[in-house]
């Protein structure tokens, strides 16, 4: 008969674990939805196919002594088969020492998942063994769900069935000795078996279950007998740490694919949830430790001689431990200057030019966020002062190294071409080294947001939205969730612009999730574009259906406020109106019906600014500049890149004193510092210290 699709039953298909882990990252209404179409009490006849062409599975149990163990059963081609759509005949026998064969029992839970060999297919099932007899094992399935294909590799073997003849006999082990660390910390995946026994007794959502997990060789810390996994974005069920929260307890299965030989291990998990190892994990959303307890070695649990295929694409999105070390170690430099090299160097258009940053003092790349900025330093001629400015990045956070892009400032008229500009482009190479500090900025883009948004950019404005539209692309690729992007970007001419190679790459890459949009001020024959002119109220009206967006502004100040003002006129809110400009003009607001205004701090009338650091003390009274200019006014020379509370290049420590800002600081002020650029003092400090 044909079934009918999702989970027949009133009650949830999630026991009070999972749902739990659902809640406390905010996705429990999300999932709660989908899943009921997803997760079925039966098999499909998809699934029914799929597993009866494994030539393996995987089987999460639960020994005796209520410990959960994960194994491997083979058997080659045709050993699992499916009579109807709630039974599964598995025809192998576990491995000689493998703890399965005693639990193979009537009423035993087991957990499976299939992994499709030659791709990246995984499916589960839950069930319960119904009966144990010379045809193999039967179980009555009552779960089957699929699972995403991330951070798979596929494999092959000619010959998938083992020898079940004489051979070396299994070796417990009481906890790690070299050769299992050794498997370990080169393996690429492994298998995790837990169990909710009690969660909700009787009910299909009680009993065992197995996951796969994977990433780069390395991803899993050995440190003695305790192993440190990260978690990566997964189908949100949350069905491992689910049951990890109820009994935390665990079974790991790592396999030697060229010998054959498996490594059993169980033990006592602990879950992290945040902290500085989280964050510094490219990819990792928790961690979870765990401690082997008992172990066992089969030497011949698969057939020797796999063949692997190609890395999953997600793996190239996540990191490594020996890269994790690297990220804290730098975290502790943050506010320094560090070296970094110039790895590539590419010309994006006829007057901007990208320049790939990699560290050179072997510490880690500091995670940014989509649309923050780095400020660099370096002298533009030899023997000279280093000179600092402010570039956005236009890589995106998971990429590999840092990325500015430049545009080269020509001589216009009277304005001088740009000094430190025109020096990168004309003698900064691969190989060279300039110094930079951390990521910095409050423009960024959050891609977990379901809001679409608006990108509207001018010139080399463009470079925070190539990173913001990567980003979304990648956390598109982890997560499956793509934020509907619109970037729209103007150019001078078609030879000026930027990117447009990239955003087009993007939009196939997420089916027109992220959508581009070129506008040309002059257009030649043969240039491809969407629209010439410039870009006004008219275009952003035929363009956009002027729903509840985000905009992220980035250009000159001009055209910025010129966007401002055609988007608040065609009904957007302010509040949902975010800029990044480019010199010291700052985007001047129109608040929202019924939005207060927030009151600037007042400043002093008069004050003493003492420059404690250099000896100086000097009298600032109402009307005088902001306090770089008078530190530069006597002599000093305080960095700063943007002079505009954008970049926080200037910041120095407030050891004494308020202040007030003449100009809202965009990016974030740490706590016993002030940004001398835009700030004065403020009233009733009658005498103020810096660290200067």
């Amino acid at each position: 008969m044909t079934a009918p699709d999702g989970w027949r039953l009133e009650t949830t298909p999630f026991h009070a674990g999972e749902i739990a882990a659902q809640e406390r990252v905010g996705v429990a209404e999300q999932v709660a939805g989908f899943a009921r179409k997803a997760v079925r009490p039966y098999l499909t006849q998809e699934l029914r196919d799929f597993y009866e062409g494994l030539p393996l599975v995987f089987v999460g149990h639960v020994d005796p002594r209520g410990r959960p163990w994960a194994s491997v059963l083979a058997g080659g081609d045709g050993f699992i088969a499916s009579p109807d759509e709630t039974t599964l005949v598995i025809d192998a026998r576990p491995a000689a020492g493998d703890p399965l064969a005693e639990g193979l029992v009537a009423g035993a839970p087991l957990g499976l998942v299939g992994v499709g060999i030659g791709n990246r297919r995984r499916n589960r099932v839950n069930g319960r063994v119904a009966s144990v007899g010379a045809g193999g094992v039967r179980l009555a399935v009552e779960q089957a769900f699929g699972n995403c294909p991330q951070y798979i590799r596929p494999r092959r073997n000619d010959a998938v069935a083992p020898s079940r003849g004489a051979g070396p006999a299994a070796e417990a082990l009481t906890g790690l000795d070299d050769r299992a660390r050794a498997l370990i910390a080169r393996s690429e995946s492994f298998f995790v078996a837990s169990h909710s026994r009690g969660a909700d007794p009787g009910a299909m959502t009680d009993g065992a279950d197995v996951s796969h997990r994977g990433g780069k060789p390395g991803f899993v810390r050995v440190e003695g007998d305790v192993l440190t996994v990260p978690d990566f974005a997964g189908n949100l069920h949350f069905n491992t740490l689910g049951n990890l929260l109820l009994e935390p307890r665990a079974g790991l299965l790592f396999v030697d694919w060229e010998t054959g030989e498996a490594l059993m291990l169980t033990g006592a998990v602990e879950i992290v949830w945040d902290g500085p190892e989280v964050e510094a994990f490219r990819g990792a959303e928790r961690l979870w430790r765990f401690t082997a307890e008992a172990g066992i070695r089969l030497p011949a649990a698969v057939a020797p001689g796999w063949r692997s295929g190609e890395p999953s694409p997600n793996v190239r999105l996540t990191g490594d431990w020996e890269e994790a070390a690297a990220t804290l170690a730098a975290e502790a430099t943050r506010r320094a200057w560090r070296p970094y090299r110039v790895s590539g160097v590419a010309d994006e258009s006829s007057v901007i030019r990208s320049f790939h940053l990699e560290p050179a003092d072997g510490g880690g790349l500091l995670r940014a966020r989509a649309g923050q900025h780095l400020t660099v330093r370096a002298p533009a001629e030899p023997g000279g002062a280093a000179i600092v400015r402010t570039y956005t990045l236009s890589s995106a956070p998971s990429d590999p190294c840092y990325r500015i892009s430049v545009k080269r400032e020509d001589a216009r008229g009277d304005a001088p071409a740009g000094v430190f500009s025109t020096w990168l482009h004309a003698a900064l190479k691969e190989g060279d080294v300039i110094e930079a500090r951390a990521p910095a900025g409050g423009f960024a883009l959050d891609t977990a947001a379901r809001r679409p948004a608006v990108l509207i950019a001018a010139g080399v404005g463009v470079t925070p939205m190539v990173a913001m539209a990567r980003e979304v692309a990648n956390e598109g690729l982890r997560t499956r969730h793509v934020r509907p992007l619109t970037v729209i970007h103007a150019a001078r001419s078609a030879t000026e612009r930027a990117f447009a190679d990239e955003f087009r790459r993007l939009e196939t890459a997420t089916d027109g999730r992220i959508r581009y949009v070129s506008v040309l001020g002059r257009a030649e024959p043969g240039d491809v574009f969407d629209a010439e002119g410039r870009i006004d109220a008219a275009l952003l009206r035929s363009l956009l259906a002027l729903d509840d967006y985000d905009y992220f502004l980035c250009g000159p100040p001009r055209f910025m406020q010129a966007q401002y003002a055609a988007l608040r006129s065609l009904g957007a809110r302010d509040a949902r109106i975010f800029a990044e400009a480019f010199g010291p003009a700052a985007l001047e607001r129109t608040p929202d019906d019924g939005a207060a205004a927030q009151a600037p701090v007042a400043e002093a009338d008069e004050a003493v600014v003492v420059f404690a650091d250099s000896g100086l003390e000097q009298r600032w009274s109402a009307g005088d500049p902001p306090l770089l200019d008078l530190a530069e006014r006597h002599g000093l020379q305080p960095e700063y890149g943007c002079r505009n509370g954008a970049c926080g290049a200037c910041a120095v420590p407030l050891r004494a004193g308020r202040v007030a800002y003449r100009t809202q600081p965009s990016v974030h002020v740490p706590e016993g510092e002030a940004l001398i650029c835009c700030a004065v003092p403020a009233a009733g400090a009658d005498r103020i210290e810096l660290g200067l």
